[in-house]
């Protein structure tokens, strides 16, 4: 077993590990209710982790992991028309209306 990913946010872990189970790769979450050890421990040692079972999925699933840690915000599209730079949750150029598919 490999660690691939821990995080203080319960959430983010869950997230990582059903998108790693969703994609094949068996997984167990360790660390769920260590929080309340966080007085006796260092804080960072009670942070849930998600932890492979087949060392062989290691570099999938730390390529899994980056994928979602990408930002979704840095992709854009230009305009056609004006040539203004646009979000990609845009379906039309803010600046001067035009059609994404045009």
């Amino acid at each position: 077993m490999k660690l691939v990913y821990t995080h203080e946010h319960h959430t983010l872990v869950a997230t990582v590990a059903n998108h790693l189970l969703q994609n094949d790769i068996a997984v167990i979450t360790k660390n769920q209710y260590a929080s309340g050890g966080a007085g006796q421990l260092a804080p960072i040692e009670t942070w849930p982790e998600v932890w492979i079972v087949n060392n062989n999925d290691y570099s999938r699933a730390i390529e899994l992991v980056e994928d979602l840690n990408k930002d979704p915000d840095k992709s854009q599209w230009q305009c056609q028309n004006c040539n203004e730079m646009n979000d990609t949750t845009f379906d039309y150029c803010w600046n001067c209306q035009q059609d994404s598919n045009c």
